[in-house]
């Protein structure tokens, strides 16, 4: 009984230390956003509008998304338009990782 107790819980403590892992959030350093943000203004590209969508950190954008490349040192995401906000894309997952004011 004993071991499966402790079974159970190393199970518990491996799914919630999973979880924890992926909810978590991209920190932006506020430099990086400010030099993110110049780029994506001299780089203008069209909003596209996705039904359906909340554009919000965790959303995962459809493959009919175009995502384009952030030109800058440092930064692996992809950025794009989407109803008016930008945002960048975890390119692998097309998950939105952080939406730009």
């Amino acid at each position: 009984m004993k071991q499966l107790m402790i079974s159970a819980v190393s199970a518990l403590m491996l799914t919630a230390g999973a979880i924890a892992a992926s909810a978590q959030t991209v920190v932006i350093a506020p430099e990086q956003e400010t030099v993110i943000k110049e780029y994506v203004t001299k780089h203008k590209v069209e909003s596209v509008d996705v039904p359906d969508l909340t554009v919000s950190v965790g959303a995962t954008l459809p493959e009919t998304v175009e995502l384009h490349t952030v030109d800058v040192p440092d930064v692996k995401y992809r950025y794009a338009v989407v109803s008016g906000k930008t945002v960048l894309v975890e390119p692998d997952t097309r998950k939105v990782v952080h939406v730009i004011n």
